[in-house]
């Protein structure tokens, strides 16, 4: 008796050190993913970081554009190959189902940072907007984009987009529920508020480079791409509730598309 209670104990604290170490793997990929999202804003902005989009050393132009396009090339693949239900299954064969949101959202951010520390300036200037008041408006437009993009994630749950629930679910031993479908705030008016964030912010400049340009254009036919993968995916998972939504709802601007 006193031994299987024993191996009960010994069962019990090896299952809360597991759980431990998925919750302390969610915490360390959230840190990671916010960091990197504070990071973005400065590297598009110019503010703070000592990276930018638009600082470093200046080389070949043809070589800035191959470099600079394999790592926008390499973030896509990651981001979109991990976030579809074929790789989300083949995930959670081989781990714990807790950590798929986790995984994703760090290597994820992990492809950013390798774009910010290898990213190439082409610093010929597209315009140039010299109109102090226009010019800050740009500089205000593009941190409304950023607020948009963080905003939209807390209408949807904003830990569980980042996997912290999903861990925090599972040390305290609960099962996560299934996502559901809901529109809340921005999202009685646009598809995609997020997608709608980001564009604002990539185009909300004073000074628009070249290399800027490139980045600003290539993201945003990839969040067209994102958004066809993603409602694919949605109306999969929601069928007709889904369909309804997106023939009431436009996709980024009320009214329009």
């Amino acid at each position: 008796m006193s031994i299987t209670m024993q191996n009960g104990s010994v069962q019990a604290q090896t299952s809360v050190a597991a759980r431990g170490l998925v919750l302390a793997y969610g915490v360390l990929a959230y840190l990671v993913f916010f960091g990197t999202f504070l990071y973005a804003v400065g590297f598009i902005s110019q503010l703070v970081v000592p990276k930018t989009i638009d600082s470093g050393a200046t080389g070949s132009i043809l070589q800035a554009f191959a470099v600079n396009l394999a790592l926008m090339s390499l973030f896509a693949v990651q981001h979109s190959g991990m976030a579809r239900q074929g790789f989300k299954k083949l995930f959670t064969r081989l781990a714990s189902p807790a950590l798929e949101r986790s995984t994703y959202v760090l290597l994820a951010s992990l492809t950013l940072i390798l774009l910010f520390w290898q990213w190439q300036p082409i610093t010929t200037v597209v315009w140039n907007i010299e109109t102090p008041v226009l010019a800050y408006a740009a500089i205000a437009g593009s941190f409304i984009g950023w607020l948009i993009v963080l905003y939209s994630t807390f209408l949807i749950s904003h830990f569980e987009l980042f996997g912290l629930t999903q861990v925090v679910t599972h040390f305290v031993g609960r099962i996560a529920e299934p996502m559901k479908f809901k529109t809340p705030g921005l999202y009685r008016l646009i598809r995609h508020p997020i997608y709608l964030g980001f564009i604002v912010a990539f185009w909300s400049a004073p000074i628009m480079t070249l290399g800027h340009l490139l980045f600003a254009v290539v993201t945003t036919a990839y969040i067209f791409v994102g958004i066809w993968l993603e409602e694919r995916d949605l109306v999969a998972m929601f069928g007709d509730q889904y369909r309804l939504y997106r023939q009431k709802v436009a996709m980024l601007i009320p009214s329009l598309f």
